[in-house]
């Protein structure tokens, strides 16, 4: 051993016979920096190739997001809504010479936590279920097919918002049953 770090020169003065008499404490210094850089160095090492990986397998996506087109449709999200629900199942008859009967549990959205427009559809809920039989009655069994069911929704939306509601306006109209049973 103190042949090796004689060739390297890390002993002092150049002497052979010094060395032995410190007892190796001049050696301590050197060796413990020699592995406090091969720890730094393998550190070093790691994170860079942690670092390289990270980016090859996807860290870095900011390139290929802008490529993918969005649509409003994607990018805008939807309203969430109060639903009133307290107006239950209307029955009525189509308007054909053969009627079909009609079955149809009918919500109403409104703005969330809009006490005006939960108020006054309450305040209004016999004119609601009178408008909506009348509605349905008007009908004939082909208009009201499952295609239709989207233009149906909107008529009776803005059907209630011109000509029932004064003070608020409902966002949306779903049916959460709606049967028609041909006789």
């Amino acid at each position: 051993m103190a042949d090796e770090d004689e060739g390297l020169g890390l002993d002092e003065g150049g002497d052979g016979g010094a060395a032995p008499a410190k007892g190796g404490k001049g050696l301590l210094i050197p060796g413990l920096l020699k592995w406090v850089a091969i720890g730094l160095a393998a550190i070093i090492l790691i994170v860079t190739v942690v670092v390289i990986t990270m980016k090859i397998v996807g860290g870095n996506n900011t390139g290929t997001t802008a490529a993918i087109p969005m649509t409003e449709e994607y990018t805008a999200s939807k309203e969430i809504l109060d639903w009133y629900t307290s107006l239950g199942l209307i029955q009525t008859r189509t308007m054909e010479a053969n009627p079909a009967s009609v079955r149809v549990d009918v919500v109403l959205g409104y703005k969330k936590e809009d006490k005006a427009t939960s108020t006054e559809i309450t305040q209004r809920t016999v004119e609601l279920k009178d408008f909506l039989r009348r509605y349905f009655t008007q009908k004939t069994a082909e208009e009201l097919r499952p295609q239709n069911e989207e233009n149906l929704k909107i008529e009776i939306r803005n059907a209630i918002n011109d000509s029932i509601l004064s003070s608020s306006k409902i966002k949306d109209v779903r049916f959460m049953q709606m049967d028609v049973i041909q006789q």
